[in-house]
């Protein structure tokens, strides 16, 4: 049975003050619970800092972003072993703000993926689709063209070692959530895409739901077959928000 996992996005937030008192309030009271991992991704200088307060805790550290090159002159990019360096075993690949801000394709963000994974980090592949391709109908398109890169570029075995996270992108920080059976209908749709080239695979991918999910809203889409944890944005910036979801998850037995 896969567990549940949390993970907390904080973007571009915090500093050194406020993060030592969120990770603080986090660690106070992080639900003992064997079914549920919880995930932080803070911004990249404070990763060594964060990752000293977690140590000897079950909490994980995550990288929001990764370089696809090992090394070499790339100005301003973080390579993957440097994140393994610093306590990382997560890294989030292909967030829809990289996509769009950044022009991030598809075939970027598989080869993020694709050393993220050589560095033995679990990438997080983010997936989703804008409001007016769902509008449009396109919500599966767009899914299957995000995933098939990732996909065709590492083998279907490759996921056997990662997390994917569907995203709409219309409910990232609008307050706009899909509901649960919206969101059920796409995770199923993912991992349908993987059972098509590794059943088992398929059913062991942790897939997760990103989009304004909060204490109220987890526990419905929590309750959903295939929805196993949030990659949670603005609600992990706040530790009794974040501890709200991460309960909710251990709710689910």
């Amino acid at each position: 049975m896969r567990n549940f996992l949390v993970a907390g996005n904080w973007k571009m937030h915090g500093d050194t003050a406020s993060n030592s008192v969120l990770v603080a309030g986090i660690l106070s009271q992080a639900p003992d619970a064997s079914n549920v991992e919880l995930l932080v991704c803070p911004p990249y200088p404070y990763l060594a800092s964060v990752a000293k307060q977690f140590e000897g805790s079950r909490i994980r550290l995550g990288a929001q972003n990764v370089a696809e090159h090992d090394s070499g002159a790339f100005t301003g990019e973080v390579a993957p072993a440097m994140l393994r360096d610093v306590g990382c075993q997560y890294a989030i690949v292909g967030h829809s703000e990289r996509r769009s801000l950044y022009q991030e394709s598809s075939f970027d963000v598989a080869a993020k993926f694709k050393s993220a994974l050589a560095a033995g980090l679990t990438p997080i592949l983010c997936v989703g689709e804008t409001l007016e391709e769902r509008e449009m109908g396109s919500t599966e398109s767009v899914i299957s063209y995000q995933l098939t890169a990732a996909l065709d570029a590492n083998g279907i075995a490759a996921f056997g070692s990662a997390v994917i996270a569907y995203e709409p992108v219309w409910a990232i920080g609008t307050g706009m959530t899909a509901t649960p059976e919206q969101a059920q209908d796409v995770h199923k749709y993912i991992r349908g895409l993987l059972a098509e080239r590794d059943a088992a695979v398929a059913e062991g991918v942790q897939i997760l739901y990103g989009g304004s999910v909060k204490g109220d809203n987890a526990a419905g889409l929590f309750s959903m077959p295939d929805i196993d944890g949030g990659l949670i944005g603005g609600a992990s910036l706040k530790a009794a928000d974040f501890l709200a979801i991460a309960v909710a998850a251990a709710a689910q037995g």
